[in-house]
This record gives C-alpha cells, structure tokens and sequence, in this order.
C-alpha cells in the first residue's frame, strides 16, 4: 500500500484541523500545530510498534535461534541481524503515514519520502552487513576455509555495497536514473583509481595471497624489511597485521606480500621437524693424529668402541700392504681426533630421540677460518614449538662441549681480558734485555 486512503486523511487531519480552527487558531498555526499533534501520536504509535517488534524478533526468535543445533544463526544473533530488521519495519510504516501527517504541508511530502527512502537504503545496507559477517564467522569454523583471508573478501563486498547504496541514495535525492550517475562516474575513473590505488592493490593482492595459499592467519611468517617476525593474526583488504615475538604488532600492505619477498614458515611448522644449523670451531692447532694410547682411552667410549675397532683393522691391513715404513706417521692412514670426534657426534645425534632420522642429517666439515675449524651439526628436531626446540638444541651442544676435552681437541674462542693480564704476569723484561 503506497498511501493511506482520503477517508482516513480526513478523519485524522480534518478533524482535529477543524477543532484548532473553531479554536480560533489561524489557517498556519492550526496547520503546524495539526502537523506537531499527528507527528506525536505516530511518533508513539511508531515507538510502540519498536518495543513489540524487539521483543517478539529480538528476544524471543534470538532466544529460540541460540537454542538449535544449527551454529548459523548464532551467528547471526550475535551480529545483530534480528536488530538491523527490526529498524526496517518502522520506516516502511513511516513512509505510508507522511501524506497523513504532511496534508497541511505537500510541498514537504516529496523530501520527507526521500529522507525515509534514504534511511531504508541504509538500513538494508546494515541487514546486508550483518548478514555477511555472519556468513564470514560461519565459514571461519569450516576446515576448507581455515586462515582464508575471508575479512578480506567481505571488505571488498562491503565496498561494492557501500558504492550501491551510493548510487541509490543519489538517484533518490537528485530523482535522476542511477546511470546518470554511473556515467558522470565514469569520467573520473582516473581520479577515484588515484585515490583508491591501495585498495585496488589490496583486493588484487588478497586474491593471489588466497589462490596461491601463500599466506594464512596464524602462519609464521618473516619480513626483514617491514621489522616482521611473528604470527600472522589478521588478513584484510589492505593490510596485514602481525605480531612480533615481543608482543609488538607490524602492519604490513597486503600488496607487499606479492611485490617483496617473505619467508613463511608453514612448511616447518606442518613437516614436524625444525632446523638445527650450527657449528663448533675446533682450534687447529689440537688436531692431531692419536696415539695407542689415546685409542685405548677413546675406546671406552661405548658409542666409538665398535667403529674404533672395525677402523683400526682396516686401516692396519691398508698400510702393510702399501706402507711398511711407519716410523713416520704420515706415511699411510691414521686416525685423527678430529675424525673421531666428528663420528662421536654423529652417532651420538643419530641414536638421539628428539632428532627426526628420517630427514636430513649431517655432521661436516665447513672451510677453515681465522676462527678455526666448524664442525656443523645440520638435523631436525622433532618438537617445532620454539621452546622445546632451543632445549633440544641446548642439550645437544652442553654435551658435546664437554665431551670435546676427551678428544684432547680445544673450541676456539677470542682471547679475553683474563688472557692479556696473564700474559702480562707472565711477561719477564730481563729475559729481552740487551746484554750489554
């Protein structure tokens, strides 16, 4: 119904325009004062309407929705859809009731329907709104949907919406067709993708992060050149937010994630095993070959014991066979502490629990440096949280740097202060002293 019939005009405005006027108001004042009275019954009668509709929508269906199994329209409670539609009922009343309250004031019919329409617009605006991010928190429970950038995806809907609810409110303040408006739009694109280049960047940006996987809330990722290093806990049109392991946050374009480079650390964090990538290094000058009596003493060491055995018997046939001069032990093959040691470590990690066998692991050499010799331990653990990992990691190397004295190897390390101060005790002058 677009309007309320003329008999009803009648009785409610003719009526009560008729007593002011036997009153003996003026035609003006009987009119404003008529307009004000009307505008107070329908301004209670439209409160009344409000309160049942709140009660009745709000209260009793939101009440009876949290009650079902069904998860969705939880949702749409907690969003406060059943609020947006209850503001919906009252306008449409509005609009039929102003030709009734504005019969003394036509020229006023046509701006207080658009001022209604206007109000509509918007509120189905909120409804819609609602309605979509109950569907975002409804599809962020799903397992295909995990870390999507689904914030995302409704800011970009959100904008299209807004740009709808745009084109509509112009068409009904102006009374032009809404491609009058779309066509004036239409000549400054170039300005509006001036203005809007971050978000048009944003949305290309968030479609290639999702169809590619390459980001996802709560991966681990690291970005030197924003100051990044931490979880991923927010995904949106324009930025992404993470948080650093000092609690700080970083806000990173959304664009930059396909512009620079990053390392996400999703992989680690889904093949169960994390990294260990470091060297001891050796002092050269204690790199020896062993003596009898060194083999004797590494022996009873019960991880070398059987490779020290099956090594020696071996290395013994090879040189009587092709060295019988052994006075000068670097005529053939030895065995030296740095090679037992390095075998030490590998079978010591090897037979470790909490180091992954079926991933890759290594203990090797790396070049000689002023720093001396690395021995580098390359394997995974089998705990990635952070925690874990660095005492697994610990562990390992407070062995092996007390383990290292039984070899007669030294780790080399900078000379400290204690150092010079004991080469200055020690320091005799009289000893460099010029005889005559």
């Amino acid at each position: 119904m677009e309007t309320i019939s003329g008999k009803t005009k009648f009785f409610l405005y003719e009526w009560t325009y008729a007593m002011l006027r036997n009153w003996g108001l003026s035609e003006t004042s009987a009119h404003l004062i008529n307009l004000l009275f009307l505008a107070l019954i329908f301004g209670i009668l439209l409160l009344l309407v409000q309160v049942i509709i709140r009660k009745v929508l709000v209260n009793f269906v939101g009440r009876a929705a949290m009650k079902t199994a069904s998860k969705f329209d939880d949702y749409l409670v907690h969003n406060r859809t059943l609020n947006n539609i209850a503001r919906l009922i009252p306008l449409y009343i509005s609009i039929q009731l102003v030709p009734v309250i504005l019969t003394g004031f036509p020229g006023w019919i046509n701006p207080a329907k658009k001022l209604i329409n206007v109000l509509l617009v918007i509120a189905w605006v909120m409804v819609i709104r609602s309605i979509l991010r109950s569907f975002r928190d409804h599809l962020q429970t799903k397992k295909s949907f995990e870390g999507k950038p689904l914030d995302s995806y409704l800011q970009v809907v959100n904008i299209f919406m807004f740009f709808i609810a745009g084109v509509l409110i112009f068409s009904t303040f102006t009374g032009q067709s809404p491609w009058a408006f779309l066509t004036a739009m239409g000549a400054a694109s170039a300005i509006l993708m001036l203005i809007f280049k971050d978000t048009i960047l944003g949305f290309v940006a968030s479609i290639q992060v999702s169809t590619n996987d390459m980001v996802r809330v709560g991966d681990w990722i690291e970005m030197p050149k924003c100051g990044a290093d931490g979880d991923v806990i927010e995904i949106n049109l324009n930025t992404v937010k993470v948080q650093n392991w000092d609690k700080t946050i970083t806000t990173i374009p959304t664009y930059y994630l396909i512009t620079d480079s990053f390392k996400n650390w999703r992989g680690m964090q889904n093949a169960g095993g994390r990294r260990i990538k470091r060297a001891i290094n050796i002092k050269i000058s204690s790199i020896h070959y062993v003596s009898k009596e060194e083999i004797t003493e590494l022996k009873k060491i019960q991880l070398l014991s059987a490779y020290i055995e099956e090594r020696q018997a071996e290395i013994d046939l090879y040189n009587e066979k092709h060295f019988p001069d052994r006075t000068m032990p670097v005529n053939g093959r030895n065995m030296t502490n740095i090679g037992l040691f390095r075998q030490y470590i590998n079978k010591y990690v090897q037979q470790h629990p909490r180091i992954r066998k079926d991933m890759t692991l290594l203990v090797r050499q790396l070049s000689p440096s002023e720093y001396g010799l690395p021995i580098e331990l390359y394997m995974f653990t089998t705990d990635t949280r952070w925690a874990v990992y660095e005492d697994i990691m610990a562990d390992i190397f407070d062995h092996l740097l007390s383990a290292i004295k039984y070899f007669h190897l030294e780790v080399f390390e900078a000379p400290a202060s204690d150092d010079i101060r004991g080469l200055k005790l020690s320091f005799k002058p009289e000893l460099f002293a010029y005889p005559g």
